[in-house]
Order: C-alpha cells, then sequence, then structure tokens
C-alpha cells in the first residue's frame, strides 16, 4: 500500500505504515497474469457463489421483514465495488446474519419514532454510516490493530461459524423448516424435539441422502467437475421438470420436498433499484444511528480479519486488512446509494468461494453478474432447487471450516492458546459470533498481559571460582551493602506494581544500603513504571538508603527525563548506557555507590531467571573488578 507518510519497524522486521494510504485496486495486479484457466475457475466460483447467495438472501430478507430485492441487491452491488477493493482473492462482501440481526433491531426501535423514512431507508442510512466509518478505519489503517487477534482466536471462530452453519441447515435437511432459529443449542434441542416427535419429512431427509451420494459420485469420478455447481444444478433442474411434467398429469400434485420458493419465491425480471434520497431534514437521524453504526462496523473489521486470516493460512496467499476494510467501507456506500441493505464480510460465502476453486477477485464480481442473469433467465429453475440439498451443500462447507489439524494445534502448543480457543468456540456457541470475537481477543490480550507482567528476579552471588551462579542457601550468602538488579523484560503498566513489588520485598533487607537498578534491558516503560520508581525511592530515602540506575537506554532516559523522575531520584545518580561497552554505566554507578557508603562492600546480583534458560547471561557481563 502506497503511503503519504513515513514507516516504523515492525515485530516481523518490516515497516507498519503510518499516514494515509493511496487507495488501489489489488485485482489489476491479479488481471496481469490472468489466464483461460484462472478464468474458467473464477466464472465456475461465481456460478456456485450464486447458488449459496440468493437463498440466503431470501432467509436474511425475512430476518429483516423487508422485500428479497434489497438483499439480493446488497448482494449484487455491494459484492462487485468491495471486490474491486479486496486483496483477498476469496473475500465475499453482502449481508450476514449477524449484522442483519443488529439491523432488524435498530430498524424496529425506531419504528415509533416519527422519522418520515420507511424502513428500506432507514437501512440505507444505516449502511452510509457504516461504510463511511469502516472506509475512514481503512484510510488510517486501523487494519493493523487486527493483528493482535490470535491465530488461536481465529481457528476457534471459524470453528464456530462451521458448527453454527451445519446446525442451522439440519431443519432444511429433515424437512422441518418451521423450526425458528434460536441460536445453537436452541436449533439442536428443537430439531432434536422434531425427530422425537416423528415430525419430520422423509421426502426432504431422501433428497439430502441423494444430494451427498451424488456429491461423493462426482468428487470420486470426476474430481476436476465443479461438485456443487453440477449436484445443485442437476437437482433444480431435475425438481423443475418433475413439477412441470407431474403437474401435466395431476394439475393438483405439488413436490413431497421442499424447495428454496417455500422460503420466498423469486420473480424473473430486471431489477429495480429503490435509489435513497439522503435529504438535510433527516440529518438528526445520524446521530441516532451512529451508535449501531460503529457497533456493525468493528464487528465487520473483526470478522473480516478472521475471514481472511483464516483463508490466508489456507491459501498462502498474502491479505491487506486495511484494503478489506476500505472494501467494506465502500460496498457498504455503494449499497446506500442504490437503496440496498448493510453487508458485511460473509464467512459462509467467502468459504464457498475459497472451496469453489476461486483464483482472484473476479470470482465474487462473476457472482454479482451471475445473480443478475439468474433474475432475468433462471428464476423458475432456481426457485426449485430443493432446501434440502442446499442444506446438505451447506452442512458440507460448515464442517469443511473445521480444521482438526490447526485445532490440534492450537490445543496443544500452550495453555493459553488452548484457553483462548475453548473460551472462543465457548463463546461463540453460547453466547453469539458478534461476542465470540470480542472473548477471544480479550482473552488474548489478558493472558499475553499476564505473561509479559510476572518478572522473576533470582538472587546471584559469587561462587568461589569467581563465577555468577544462584544462590541455593540464603543462609550462608554474603552480608553486602550494595545490590545490582538486572532488569530484564516489558515495564509497562502491567507489570509495574509486580516489579515495585518484587524489589521491596528485596529491599526488606536492611543490611541493604543502595540498590542499582541495571536497566540495559528494560523495554517499554511508562507512567506506571515511573511512578514505581518514585515509590522505591522514597521508601529508600526514609531508611537512608540509595536508589541508582545504570545502564540506561535512549529510550530510558527519554521517559526519565521526560516525566521529571531524573530530577526526583538526582542527576547524579542515574548512568547512561554505553552501547561499545554496556558495563561502564554500572562500573559507574557502583564508584557512586562506594562515596555513598563511604566504605567498602560486596555485590549481590539479581537477574531474571529465564535469562538463565536461554543461555544469554554470563558471568562475563559481571567482572569481578565490580567489586569495590
Amino acid at each position: 500500500m502506497g503511503m503519504a507518510d513515513a514507516s516504523a519497524p515492525s515485530e516481523s522486521g518490516g515497516t507498519v505504515k503510518i499516514g494515509i494510504p493511496k487507495i488501489r485496486f489489488p485485482f489489476w495486479q491479479e488481471l496481469k497474469g490472468y489466464s483461460a484457466k484462472k478464468l474458467r475457475a473464477d466464472l465456475l466460483a461465481g456460478a456456485t457463489l450464486t447458488l449459496v447467495s440468493i437463498p440466503q438472501a431470501i432467509g436474511f430478507s425475512l430476518i429483516l421483514n423487508l422485500p428479497p430485492l434489497p438483499v439480493i441487491s446488497a448482494m449484487m452491488i455491494g459484492g462487485l465495488v468491495g471486490a474491486l477493493f479486496f486483496s483477498s482473492p476469496y473475500h465475499v462482501f453482502g449481508p450476514t446474519s449477524s449484522v442483519s440481526l443488529i439491523v432488524a433491531t435498530t430498524i424496529a426501535g425506531l419504528s415509533g419514532v416519527a422519522t418520515g423514512l420507511t424502513p428500506l431507508e432507514l437501512a440505507g442510512y444505516l449502511a452510509l454510516l457504516i461504510g463511511a466509518v469502516q472506509l475512514l478505519a481503512g484510510l488510517l489503517n486501523f487494519g493493523e490493530v487486527t493483528k493482535f487477534i490470535s491465530r488461536s482466536v481465529v481457528i476457534a471462530y471459524s470453528a464456530a461459524i462451521g458448527l453454527i452453519l451445519a446446525v442451522s441447515q439440519l431443519q432444511h435437511l429433515l424437512g422441518v423448516p418451521g423450526v425458528p432459529s434460536t441460536g445453537f443449542w436452541g436449533v439442536l434441542r428443537q430439531t432434536g424435539m422434531a425427530l422425537a416427535g416423528g415430525k419430520i419429512a422423509w421426502a426432504d431427509c431422501g433428497v439430502g441422502a441423494v444430494t451427498f451420494l451424488v456429491f461423493f459420485l462426482v468428487r470420486r469420478w470426476k474430481p476436476h467437475w465443479p461438485e456443487a455447481l453440477v449436484t445443485l444444478g442437476l437437482l433444480g433442474l431435475w425438481s423443475w421438470l418433475n413439477v412441470v411434467i407431474v403437474q401435466r398429469v395431476f394439475p393438483e400434485a405439488g413436490l413431497l420436498y421442499h424447495t428454496v420458493r417455500d422460503i420466498g419465491a423469486l420473480s424473473a425480471g430486471v431489477p429495480k433499484f429503490s435509489w435513497i434520497s439522503f435529504s438535510p431534514e433527516h440529518l438528526t437521524l445520524l446521530p441516532v444511528l451512529f451508535g449501531s453504526a460503529v457497533a456493525i462496523a468493528i464487528i465487520g473489521m473483526l470478522e473480516s480479519a478472521s475471514i481472511t486470516k483464516n483463508l490466508a493460512s489456507k491459501s498462502g496467499r498474502p491479505v491487506d486488512t486495511n484494503q478489506e476494510l476500505l472494501g467494506m467501507g465502500a460496498g457498504n456506500i455503494a449499497c446506500a446509494i442504490f437503496g440496498a441493505v448493510p453487508g458485511s464480510s460473509s464467512f459462509t460465502r467467502s468459504a464457498v468461494n475459497y472451496q469453489s476453486g476461486a483464483q482472484t477477485q473476479l470470482a465474487s464480481m462473476f457472482s454479482s453478474g451471475v445473480v443478475l442473469l439468474v433474475l432475468l433467465f433462471v428464476t423458475p429453475i432456481f426457485n426449485y432447487i430443493p432446501l434440502a440439498a442446499l442444506a446438505a451443500h451447506l452442512i458440507r462447507v460448515g464442517f469443511k471450516m473445521v480444521v482438526l489439524p490447526q485445532i490440534r494445534v492450537a490445543c496443544r502448543s500452550t495453555r493459553s492458546d488452548a484457553l483462548v480457543f475453548w473460551g472462543t468456540l465457548g463463546a461463540a456457541l453460547f453466547l453469539g459470533l458478534d461476542v465470540a470475537i470480542y472473548v477471544g481477543i480479550g482473552l488474548s490480550l489478558a493472558l499475553f498481559l499476564q505473561k509479559t507482567s510476572e518478572p522473576m528476579l533470582v538472587e546471584y552471588a559469587f561462587d568461589d571460582s569467581g563465577s555468577l551462579a544462584a544462590l541455593a542457601d540464603k543462609a550462608q550468602r554474603p552480608n553486602p551493602q550494595i545490590a545490582i538488579i538486572h532488569v530484564e523484560g516489558e515495564l509497562f503498566f502491567g507489570a509495574a506494581d509486580v516489579f515495585l513489588t518484587q524489589v521491596r520485598k528485596q529491599a526488606e533487607d536492611e543490611n541493604i544500603r543502595v540498590f542499582i537498578l541495571r536497566m540495559k534491558n528494560a523495554r517499554n516503560l511508562d507512567a506506571s513504571t515511573v511512578m514505581a520508581l518514585e515509590t522505591l525511592h522514597e521508601y529508600l530515602e526514609k531508611s537512608g538508603r540509595y536508589l541508582l540506575i545504570s545502564g540506561c537506554t535512549e529510550d530510558v532516559m527519554r521517559v526519565l527525563r521526560n516525566s521529571g523522575i531524573i530530577k526526583v531520584i538526582g542527576v547524579e545518580n542515574i548512568f547512561s548506557g554505553d552501547p561499545t561497552n554496556p558495563n561502564v554505566s554500572t562500573r559507574r554507578a557502583l564508584l557512586r555507590a562506594s562515596t555513598l557508603l563511604e566504605g567498602e562492600a560486596d555485590i549481590r546480583i539479581f537477574y531474571d531467571k529465564r535469562k538463565e534458560k536461554t543461555g544469554n547471561s554470563t558471568a562475563e557481563e559481571y567482572p569481578l573488578d565490580f567489586q569495590i
């Protein structure tokens, strides 16, 4: 991404972009090496994606209590515009269940308010606000925030989506479409009750079984064929011909199984877009809608990061999270202009796009065109695709999203990863997908902060050979008046209190007159650390003892100087580090200590025990001539 400003080093050794990026269209790069093979794959993926998209759009229209066309328009217009910006070739924009639920709740909350707007117009205003927030976030590089989402969160979120998707289709597979969607466990319970009561349609079950069989046969005998497109297309055509032929003989007869038209039939013809007019008198609604718009924008950003990172790990194709934000923002603004409902990143359709063999962003664009062609010419056949067949396909997609090898790695690597995985998965299944994202990120950050805020200080002394070794028996330790405490690691707010507590515990030995904090490897000091140092200084000063600081790096000195603590401790008691000889400043601190004590003393050294395990701490760091 081109930048207008500077850049700073990142953890990976590259750079983190700072400033406003230049807007670019990644799919142009894909076109440079485009081939007939890629075109065929994108066309097939786009066609397969359409078979899933339109029935989903009809279901979302029922959630929103709006006509199907504005929802389908969001898939066509938003999907096309979003794909122009997306860096991921599999990322698909459109209406989602989480966004639809929040939009429906917001619109219902304004139903009793005299806004002068229809529910569809309110949805358009929401789409405009959501798009503006996401577009601004992408321009300001807020996508970088998503790097703090751990892989365990992404794996758990992906698995939860797969399980929820598979379970949500059981009602259609078993022929009980009247089961309300009440969450993962609610659907399981009510579907189980339907099974126990014998309230299932065996014809739907049979169609589902046939679908799984056809999938297996196509995969077995023709592995290069687009199995989803072939299977669903054949069953839709067979169902349509069945109706045509049967009704000629038995005009009153109907199908024994449920089809797409049972949840909302589509009519053929050119779609008429409902252009939204944004009147000045309606600007007062923006503050009312802004809270919901920001919530949806944040959820979209987190879902986008989870989706694209998960697919990127599977495909090896890199992803730019800022580009995904720009695409979603542009897609929502386009939806607002064309009178469509808001959208977000679709986990289901993105997974279908990937598993259908999409090669570039053109697959999603082709899907928008295929949707239009379906509305114009193929609507009758599409309306007759059996719901059980579509459910069988989505169940397969759902189970493919539960990647057992990745789950095994997440659960066995560390306890923290396992806790994050199960916490995210449990929150998704019990509390909802939107809550699960926040739970997963919160757990990851909390456990990370816990790891970095637990410094370990181990007392060391010189042994008979003149080497540094841990002092196993406290009763045999020397009686020094000077202690050197080697500070290792992060000293941000999360570690400040623990650091102060452990140092003060060592300071309870009143025989120690001078404490030298060796800050050569201390990083990320903040206000909390400065206040902890001030508290330690005051504690020692009250008993006539001293605090010295040595080995200060440039960053540490800047914090000490800007905070004013350098004047409190005393400029003469703080020693900057020397890059050419890191021990010079500690030697100077020891000379200062001898001046303060006006006598001789032994030296005790404390340092992080974890450093010992890495083999980075050696006796040469603390030569014997440090003893005064």
